[in-house]
């Protein structure tokens, strides 16, 4: 036995009850025929565009090519191009896909919980990234990474939120926290929450950070 066929994609089964709906629907019947590889030009551009992300990186591609690249394992065996159009037409942008809550993600045609996963898993991958850059860090000094990461976190939700940044006395970030998430144009504020978490870390300042959905 191939001692490296642990480390590879399982193949996928032609014909299963148990694929998540959506997520290759529809796929063409010739697709299909050859077994579990995707035809020979969709491997083939798959490969020219993995090719061109190791090279040039993300910004060398426009956003309909990055979210290819995140179906690819959502969908391995079919023409996903329409797929991410649609998903730019619904919601506008990359990050706003990324962010998209699940529900509205699956009312988009060709996405089932496959999709909404691989998506998910790469948004929460960014938010971590950003994150791991102001946490136990004096503000002062990663100013800009925080900016980052709040926008990272807040900029491209749907609804209103409120988090809470505790700093100690030297300006380090020890806490960051969503204290409440509302609706489309209000979130609830509780200062007296605020307040005893602040205690409870022993935290000398705070930064408040509350987004505002555009729509």
């Amino acid at each position: 036995m191939d001692k490296n066929r642990a480390f590879r994609e399982a193949p996928l089964p032609l014909f299963s009850s148990a694929r998540p709906a959506g997520d290759e629907a529809a796929l063409p019947a010739a697709a299909l025929v050859s077994g579990s590889r995707p035809p020979s030009y969709i491997a083939d551009h798959r490969a020219r565009l993995r090719d061109r992300f190791m090279q040039g990186g993300a910004g060398a591609m426009p956003d309909y090519e990055l979210l290819e690249l995140v179906l690819f394992r959502a969908i391995p065996r079919q023409d996903v191009k329409p797929l991410a159009r649609r998903l730019l037409d619904r919601f506008g942008d990359f990050n706003r896909v990324l962010s998209a809550p699940p529900a509205r993600l699956a009312e988009v045609s060709g996405v089932g919980q496959a999709v909404v996963q691989e998506l998910k898993i790469v948004e929460a991958a960014a938010q971590r990234l950003a994150r791991s850059r102001v946490m136990h860090r004096p503000v002062l000094t990663s100013w800009d990474a925080l900016l980052d990461y709040c926008h990272t976190a807040m900029a491209h939700r749907e609804i209103e939120e409120f988090r809470v940044l505790y700093l100690d006395r030297k300006n380090v970030l020890i806490a960051d926290e969503e204290q409440a998430r509302g609706t489309v144009d209000h979130v609830p504020v509780y200062p007296r929450e605020i307040m005893r978490r602040a205690l409870e870390l022993n935290a000398s300042a705070l930064i408040l950070v509350h987004n505002h959905p555009t729509h």
